[in-house]
């Protein structure tokens, strides 16, 4: 099945070069191409998009705003945030508005087209950088740090190897670096995966790395003796 895609940048040229690369890849369709945020919005509602690649900065309604407009409908689409600044900034905000990816515009074709299908089938990708700083963010802060009492009541429904797999995705580790930590198939770590998500009513892996950072359950090592 394709996945439909729909490509947003205020910049013409690059965002027809952008859906040139993608419409070229037999498993994704262009249906859509916005210049800025307000049009973004109309369009993922008219086009039906899976992914939205979504610029940040444009005039008018931002990609941030776009994307938290966008992601609060019913049966949204995926967001990819694309762009060109790295600033610690558009990480935390384009996460928090509901993107599931963040990447640079210097990614090569095969790795936007990746993060297209990764995004799209249900998982999130953060750019290398993003994480070292969403992680060091976190890590560095005053208020880092979990205090007895905090955490919310959903949590108490984790097993000790559902938290123990929490932090592990917050420390940036993927399903097969999971699955090596923890000495478990990929399939299994899948299904731990899923279980915590389902129950902490989270959309997908960057909303749980934001939980267990806001709530200092992670840290950028993995937590403590494995379950």
């Amino acid at each position: 099945m394709s996945l439909r895609v729909l490509v947003v940048d205020d910049q013409g040229i690059v965002r027809a070069g952008f859906a040139a690369v993608i419409d070229a890849e037999d498993d994704m369709t262009v249906v859509g191409e916005a210049a800025d945020g307000a049009e973004a919005v109309r369009l993922a509602a008219e086009s039906a998009p899976d992914v939205v690649v979504m610029d940040v900065r444009m005039p008018g309604l931002d990609g941030i705003a776009a994307t938290r407009i966008i992601t609060a409908r019913q049966d949204p689409p995926r967001v990819l945030v694309l762009t060109t600044f790295d600033l610690d900034a558009y990480v935390f905000d384009a996460l928090r508005a509901g993107a599931s990816g963040f990447l640079l515009k210097d990614v090569r074709p095969a790795e936007l087209l990746d993060g297209i299908r990764v995004v799209g089938g249900g998982e999130s990708v953060l750019a290398p950088s993003a994480t070292r700083r969403l992680i060091g963010h976190y890590a560095a802060g005053p208020d880092a740090g979990f205090r007895s009492g905090d955490e919310p009541r959903a949590l108490e429904s984790l097993t000790a190897r559902e938290r123990y797999v929490l932090g592990l995705i917050a420390a940036g580790l993927n399903n097969a670096e999971i699955g090596a930590e923890l000495g478990i198939t990929v399939g299994t770590v899948k299904s731990h995966v899923n279980a915590l998500l389902r129950k902490l009513g989270l959309r997908d892996r960057v909303q749980a790395t934001i939980l267990a950072y806001d709530l200092g359950l992670a840290r950028p090592h993995p937590p403590g003796p494995r379950p």
